[in-house]
């Protein structure tokens, strides 16, 4: 949730009007303005024509009242004080947030009739506008109005205007505020169920594994002794030489550990809008990123281009506590804004993955050749379990009788996954990603147990 600044519009009291003040004014006038301005000219004119000075006073008056109304509007000094407030300020696509607009009369001063008038983008909805009556002195308003958008981004809201008139709509000066405010739509996430996968049991959970500090008596770490601790842990040579009870610290529980990789080359993805192939992968890697932070997990977001988040300052990885939450977030923000790359290859990708072991590897790729498809093999090398999501972008968009080629195709490519020990599952148009998710963990599952492991063993 995010809160704008105040700002000021109109001129502070005291000032002088600035240079090309009457100009200002005069481009103020509204339609019925110079309508009358227009009437009364030319009612002078036939008046002076005509020798009519009764209808040369008719003309003076005409002309005279936008004028008067111009110059009184263009002198008025409000101080007036404006803020925004979004609620929420990170919305998923296709869901609503509110927008709350607040003026404050700050002078000693009523106000007259003000309009105010928002800025925002298009895809987010119209333009709202509000009319506010007197406003007393040291008063407030508050209004409120709905934005929403199916398409992902960050959409600037501002700078807030602010319009002067007068009491007969002769003329209208607009002010604006210089602060602004920004909402992110990021992709909407699925709920997935907790299914076992292998690779994920490498951290906290029925299949931990745990780093043994102790690998001999030189190798110790002892820590002070805590209320609570196992007396058996004692380590006596340390406690005589601090001069206090000092224990083993024998074994450190790993966090596991996710990678989330998204292929975001434009040559894998065919088509363009909320329904297309690459939205669906988007929302996917955000469903299953947010998924496995909820789950304990250090999660991290790769794409085809090497990229990173969090970055290298957090290990890759995001961490427990907050900064799990902030990284959460900084994934979120990343998906909101991420769009095609211009790179052909995913060996990027594997140059970070082949620097260590990545626990579980979850992947969404577009369409991908063979050469493409022996480089995604070699990742499964470097994790402890793959799961593959391929989106043949063209059976999005083709017709029923010309997807016979394209399905051999593609059936060719999860063969080859399969063989380098991927769990990878062909993704139709229509499929929701639970239901994806629930067939990975059945096929791993029978994987296991055909080659004669329990499926309980699996991970946690």
């Amino acid at each position: 949730m995010t809160t704008g600044g105040t700002g000021r519009t109109g001129q502070p009291q005291g000032s002088r009007p600035e240079k090309g003040g009457a100009r200002t004014a005069l481009a103020g006038l509204s339609t019925r303005g110079r309508s009358f301005l227009a009437a009364g000219i030319a009612a002078a004119v036939c008046a002076y024509v005509l020798g009519q000075p009764n209808l040369l006073r008719v003309g003076l008056l005409l002309a005279a009242l936008p004028l008067i109304c111009a110059a009184v509007v263009y002198r008025t000094r409000y101080r007036v004080a404006g803020s925004r407030r979004l609620v929420p300020a990170r919305v998923p696509a296709g869901d609503e947030a509110r927008v709350h607009l607040r003026m404050d009369n700050v002078s000693r001063l009523p106000t007259g009739l003000l309009m105010l008038q928002d800025k925002v983008p298009y895809v987010l909805g119209p333009r709202p506008r509000f009319v506010l009556d007197r406003v007393e002195a040291g008063g407030r308003r508050e209004v409120s109005y709905r934005v929403r958008s199916d398409l992902r981004g960050r959409y600037p809201l501002g700078p807030l205007q602010l319009r002067l008139s007068d009491p007969f709509g002769m003329c209208e000066l607009t002010r604006s505020f210089s602060t602004y405010d920004t909402l992110t739509v990021i992709p909407r996430v699925e709920a997935l169920p907790p299914v076992r996968l292998t690779g994920e049991a490498k951290g906290y959970g029925d299949g931990r594994q745990r780093a043994v500090a102790l690998a001999g008596e030189d190798d110790v770490i002892p820590r002070g002794y805590r209320y609570g601790d196992d007396l058996r842990r004692v380590h006596w040579r340390s406690t005589a030489r601090y001069g206090e009870l000092m224990v083993r610290r024998e074994e450190q529980p790993q966090r596991a550990r996710c990678t989330v990789l998204l292929d975001t080359r434009a040559l894998a993805y065919a088509g363009a809008g909320p329904d297309s192939a690459f939205e669906w992968a988007v929302s996917g890697a955000a469903s299953v990123l947010v998924h496995m932070l909820e789950r304990g997990f250090s999660v991290r977001l790769l794409t085809d281009t090497g990229t990173s988040v969090p970055g290298e300052g957090a290990d890759g990885y995001a961490g427990a506590g907050g900064e799990s939450a902030d990284a959460a977030g900084l994934m979120m923000d990343t998906l909101a804004v991420i769009d095609h790359s211009d790179g052909a290859s995913l060996s990027r990708a594997y140059d970070v993955l082949r620097g260590g072991n990545e626990g579980l590897l979850v992947a969404f790729f577009g369409d991908i050749d063979e050469e493409q498809a022996a480089i995604a093999a070699k990742m499964r090398q470097r994790s402890g379990g793959a799961v593959a999501f391929l989106l043949d972008s063209d059976t999005w968009g083709r017709e029923p009788d010309g997807m016979a080629r394209t399905m051999n195709s593609q059936e060719e490519r999860l063969r080859l996954l399969r063989e380098a020990g991927w769990t990878v599952l062909g993704v139709p148009r229509g499929t929701s990603l639970n239901e994806l998710w629930r067939q990975a963990d059945r096929e791993r599952a029978g994987v296991v147990m055909a080659g004669g492991t329990r499926a309980g063993e699996a991970g946690s």
